[in-house]
């Protein structure tokens, strides 16, 4: 499962308060959405929290994050770790990033290396395409031959190529689009857009977007398929 965080500018907006205030409220609905995936047995977690596009933004902003993301990382270590939580962040090339707060990354990918009960991938400075050309790049680093380049060699040079495709994209907000986000995992997931905006979304909202998975139709393109199929589990 992966959720695309959208809507905290409009949720501070609505309040009369600055852009910040969104992404200050933004960390109750990431570690309550967490310990509910957990509680659902979900064993494989992407949230996009920042996109190669988000350097555009205005510098203030981009610092409030880069300080929000490291005092969450502070916070909260101690509690994924106990609860079995392996930390990964996808993306991370910009040197824009702060050297404390890639230091505090790191130390929580180490700390949780070995945990399983969940994989947490934290989409940081994450752009999919990017990750498609750096595969590409890859291939061609290790002299793969042309007639050897498959799908399934191809996904193999992905970042964290062990994580499995996406079963289903929780977009929050009603906003619809994919916005450059794990673009060769999602090629076969479902999405779901509830409405409320991302400093809002509960467990209940969750639950509600599971069950709106498990009530679809697979068929991955293969109208053979049977027509009572429904959603397979999400991991």
């Amino acid at each position: 499962m992966a959720c695309v965080m959208d809507g905290n500018g409009r949720w501070a907006a609505r309040r009369s308060l600055p852009r910040t205030a969104g992404h200050e409220a933004a960390e109750a609905a990431v570690i309550d959405t967490i310990e509910a995936a957990r509680s659902a047995g979900i064993q494989w977690l992407s949230l996009y929290a920042f996109s190669t596009e988000n350097w555009q933004r205005p510098a203030g902003e981009v610092d409030v994050l880069m300080r929000l993301v490291r005092r969450t990382i502070r916070k909260h270590a101690p509690a994924l770790h106990a609860r079995g939580v392996r930390c990964r962040f996808l993306g991370m090339a910009d040197p824009r990033i702060p050297p404390p707060l890639a230091q505090d990354i790191t130390d929580l990918t180490t700390l949780t290396s070995d945990n399983r009960r969940m994989t947490l991938t934290i989409a940081f400075d994450h752009g999919g395409r990017r990750d498609i050309v750096e595969a590409a790049r890859s291939l061609i680093r290790a002299a793969v031959p042309a007639e050897q380049v498959t799908e399934a060699t191809f996904a193999r040079h992905l970042p964290y190529s062990d994580t499995p495709d996406v079963d289903l994209v929780i977009r929050t907000s009603g906003e619809q689009r994919i916005s450059n986000f794990m673009l060769w995992q999602v090629a076969y997931a479902e999405w779901v857009f509830p409405r409320v905006l991302w400093p809002d979304f509960r467990a209940t909202h969750l639950w509600e977007c599971l069950d709106a998975y498990r009530r679809r139709q697979r068929r991955f393109g293969d109208v053979r398929r049977p027509a009572a199929t429904t959603g397979e589990g999400v991991r």
